[in-house]
């Protein structure tokens, strides 16, 4: 329960309600709005993978390479988070392709909301940093999360031409689905945390 009330996890709802009102008072384009969350998902993959890369004791239960399993070595670690920052990294540059095609970008305002997301990332790394887990983290799993918490901009780039044209419903809609799976994942990476 404690991740629930976690001062990382209600930092970032607070970070993700400021974005929000940002954006209502500021009366950001589609186009700002999905580079700002694009931005944090940078962010995020950039934090996951310091954080993969500090393991020290990890499992990679149902993880292969090549259809071949692979044991908890550093080599492992390595090789895993070199893949996913390459991978993760050419998604985003093709989201980033997608982007530009909404229309003008307010740069300063992504560069705004990116100061804040920055920022909020680091707290809850270092915040979650000294915490124990109960099992060793799945490598694996750690790589995934990542994925998951931007499917709602997946999808609002799918469908966000039809969305866009119905008016600034369809990108509240998006931004509060994102808070829900930025606030939903958090709790999910964190629940197995004990105080160390």
């Amino acid at each position: 329960m404690e991740a629930l009330v976690s001062r990382s996890s209600w930092a970032l709802l607070g970070v993700n309600l400021g974005v929000i009102g940002l954006a209502v008072t500021q009366d950001w384009s589609l186009a700002t709005v999905l580079a700002s969350y694009w931005l944090q998902s940078i962010i995020i993959g950039l934090f996951q993978a310091q954080k993969m890369a500090d393991l020290t004791v990890f499992s990679t239960e149902g993880v292969k390479m090549n259809d071949v399993p692979v044991q908890p070595t550093v080599a492992t670690k390595r090789g895993m988070v070199a893949f996913f920052l390459v991978h993760y990294g050419f998604f985003h540059l093709v989201y980033a392709m997608f982007i530009v095609q909404y229309g003008a970008i307010a740069w300063g305002d992504v560069a705004l909301s990116g100061l804040a997301f920055f920022a909020n990332h680091l707290f809850s790394y270092l915040d979650n940093r000294g915490r124990v887990r109960k099992v060793p983290p799945n490598i694996g799993t750690m790589m995934a999360f990542p994925y998951i918490r931007i499917l709602p901009m997946h999808a609002f780039i799918i469908g966000g031409a039809l969305l866009a044209a119905t008016g600034g419903w369809a990108i509240a809609l998006f931004m509060a689905l994102k808070t829900i799976a930025d606030e939903a994942m958090h709790i999910i990476e964190h629940r197995d945390a004990a105080e160390s």
